[in-house]
């Protein structure tokens, strides 16, 4: 398995933070996001390399983090040559420009660089083998005006995906994705087409919506916090209540 961690937003509602540095290198707990990330995926066996992609502006931020980072894990950073948030290719994009560019064959792991979270991803790749298709970790917000700011899912009893809706004006479920997906190498090619075929993929749910009437899409629900650092409101409030390594 590759991990791939979306590292190349700009990350504009946090300006002046972002300016000159990229979101998953701000402090939280101690050490950048990025850091909680990777020692979080660094519990996963099955991972043996994970692929940060980030863009023009700030790669050599990324160099020059890694220098100083120390992993049991092999990392490369990638960069998608965009410069600014007009050109960016978005989640998606991102991930289809890192599985075509480094001959991915593997199951891939995507993880987005702003998310803080503390519930444990070997436990999520352990719930993914018992079926072996694609996942997402989903997080209950329990508050449905706050479920209109993210992708919202619907699951069954069998915790199977029954729908997806992007940023919803009434949502019918409280369960946000939290931007941490495994997709198995059979889903690849078909992530590349979507990515080629259709216009909205620039995010990742936009995928998820599309591949769960194709095939099954298993859904790991968790209740450990979740922190999706967009704002510097959210920002704030991960420096307060984020806790670090998951149990």
């Amino acid at each position: 398995m590759k991990a791939i961690l979306l590292a190349a937003g700009y990350a504009t509602r946090l300006y002046p933070l972002t300016k000159d540095k990229p979101k998953p290198l701000l402090q939280v707990a101690g050490m950048p996001i990025v850091d909680h990330i990777i020692k979080n995926i660094e519990e996963i066996d099955e991972v043996d390399e994970i692929f940060i992609v980030t863009n023009d502006k700030f790669y050599g931020h990324f160099q020059g983090w890694l220098v100083e980072f120390q992993s049991t894990k092999k990392i490369k950073i990638v960069n998608d040559g965009t410069t600014s948030n007009e050109d960016r290719l978005g989640s998606l994009g991102d991930v289809n420009f890192v599985v075509e560019k480094e001959n991915i064959k593997d199951s891939i792991m995507v993880v987005a660089g702003d998310n803080l979270f503390e519930f444990s991803l070997k436990e999520f790749v352990e719930s993914h083998k018992k079926h072996n298709k694609s996942a997402v970790a989903l997080y209950d917000v329990k508050d449905k005006g706050l479920a209109k700011h993210y992708g919202v899912v619907g699951i069954n009893h069998e915790g199977k995906m029954i729908e997806f809706e992007e940023k919803p004006a009434s949502p019918r479920s409280t369960l946000a994705s939290t931007g941490v997906y495994i997709y198995p190498p059979h889903v690849l090619p078909m992530l590349q087409d979507f990515v080629k075929r259709y216009e909205n993929s620039d995010k990742a749910g936009n995928f998820l919506e599309w591949l769960h009437r194709e095939e099954h899409v298993y859904c790991f629900v968790t209740d450990k916090k979740w922190f999706d650092i967009g704002s510097l409101d959210q920002l704030e409030k991960a420096k307060r209540e984020f806790k670090g390594d998951p149990e």
